[in-house]
C-alpha cells in the first residue's frame, strides 16, 4: 500500500514538474530550477515504490533540466544516478552513453576528477558482463586524468585496461597497456609497482607466443624486480629458451606469480608450456623379469681369458727388457 502511495505522490510531483515548465502571458521563460528539483523528488518516490522506469525518466528529465538552466554539474549528478537505477533495471543498453555524457558535462563545468569517478562507476557496472564497453570507458578515463596531469590516477585506469585486455585475449594490446602503465609509474617513481608490472609484461608476451619479446622486457625493466622475482623470470625464460617444460611449470607455480592480479594469475595458469622440438629417447626398460632363464657363458670363455691374460703378460717382460737394454 505504501509503495502506491509513493507512486502516487510522485505523479503529483510530475504534474507539478511539467507546470513549471509551462509559459504564459506573463511568464515567458519555463522555470527549470524548480521543475529539476520536483523531477527529482519524483524520482525519489519511484525508487521508494520501486517503480524504477519512471523513476529513470524523472531523473534523465532532471537533468534535462539541470542543463536548460546552465547547472551542468547537477545535470550530471542526475545522469548519474540514472545509470544507478539501469543496474536495477537490470538493463544496461544505455549506460555507456549515460556515463559518456555524465562525463562530458563535468568536463565543461571544471570537474575533471569527478568526470573520470563518474566513468569508473559506470565501467565497474558493466565489466562482469559488457567487459567491452567498460574497457571504452576505463580508456576515456584514463584519457581525462592523463590531461590533469595525474599519473598516479591514469596508471590506475590503465591498469583496469590492461587486465580486460588479457581478460579478453587481446594480448598484444594489452602489452602496449602494461608499457604505457609502466611508463606512469616511472613518472611517479613507483619501483615496486614496475617490478611487479615486468612480470606481467613478461607472461603477456610469452602468451604471444614471442620469447625474444619477453626476453627484452626481462633485460629493460628486470632491475626493478626484487630478487625473488628475478630468479623466477630467469628459470622461466632459459626453460622456455631450452623447451623444457618441467621447469617452465615450476617457474610458473612461484608464489608470488599465484598472489598477482587474478587475470595474470590464469593467464600464468593457462599459459601453453614449451614443448621439445626434437623428441627425446625413451628410457631402456632395466627391470629383472621373473623367472627368466640365466645368460649363457661359452665353456671356453675362461681358457681364452687366460690365454689372453698370458700374452698381455708375455708383451709387457718384453717391453721392460727393451727398456732395460736402451739405458744399457
Amino acid at each position: 500500500m505504501s509503495d502506491s502511495k509513493k507512486i502516487q505522490e510522485g505523479l503529483e510531483l510530475i504534474k507539478s514538474a511539467e507546470k513549471s515548465l509551462k509559459t504564459t502571458f506573463l511568464k515567458w521563460r519555463p522555470d527549470y530550477e524548480v521543475a529539476a528539483d520536483e523531477y527529482s523528488k519524483a524520482a525519489t518516490c519511484f525508487k521508494i515504490g520501486k517503480s524504477f522506469e519512471q523513476c529513470k525518466d524523472c531523473y534523465l528529465k532532471a537533468s534535462e533540466c539541470q542543463k536548460q538552466n546552465r547547472s551542468l554539474f547537477h545535470a550530471a549528478r542526475n545522469l548519474e544516478q540514472a545509470i544507478l537505477v539501469c543496474k536495477d533495471l537490470g538493463d544496461l543498453r544505455d549506460v555507456p552513453d549515460l556515463a559518456h555524457k555524465a562525463c562530458t558535462y563535468y568536463q565543461q563545468q571544471g570537474s575533471p576528477d569527478a568526470a573520470a569517478t563518474a566513468l569508473d562507476k559506470a565501467a565497474k557496472i558493466l565489466e562482469p558482463t559488457q567487459p567491452e564497453q567498460a574497457l571504452q570507458l576505463y580508456k576515456r578515463a584514463a584519457e581525462v586524468v592523463t590531461i590533469e596531469d595525474s599519473p598516479r590516477q591514469a596508471a590506475e585506469y590503465v591498469s583496469k585496461i590492461a587486465r580486460i585486455l588479457v581478460k579478453l585475449r587481446m594480448y598484444d594490446e594489452a602489452a602496449d597497456a602494461i608499457r604505457r602503465e609502466i611508463g606512469l609509474h616511472q613518472q611517479s617513481e613507483s619501483v615496486a609497482a614496475m617490478g611487479r608490472l615486468t612480470v606481467a609484461l613478461v607472461l603477456v608476451q610469452l602468451a604471444r607466443g614471442d620469447t625474444v619479446a619477453a626476453e627484452k622486457a626481462f633485460k629493460e625493466w628486470g632491475n626493478c624486480c626484487d630478487a625473488p622475482e628475478v630468479q623466477t623470470l630467469e628459470s622461466l625464460l632459459q626453460a622456455f629458451d631450452e623447451e623444457d617444460p618441467d621447469d617452465a611449470r615450476q617457474a610458473l607455480n612461484s608464489s608470488f606469480i599465484k598472489h598477482m592480479d587474478i587475470e595474470y594469475a590464469r593467464l600464468a595458469r593457462d599459459l601453453p608450456l614449451p614443448q621439445p622440438t626434437i623428441p627425446r629417447a625413451p628410457a631402456k626398460d632395466t627391470a629383472v623379469r621373473p623367472n627368466a632363464a640365466p645368460s649363457y657363458v661359452s665353456p671356453n670363455q675362461s681358457k681364452t681369458q687366460e690365454a689372453k691374460g698370458g700374452e698381455e703378460g708375455g708383451v709387457g717382460k718384453k717391453q721392460e727388457d727393451d727398456e732395460e737394454f736402451s739405458l744399457c
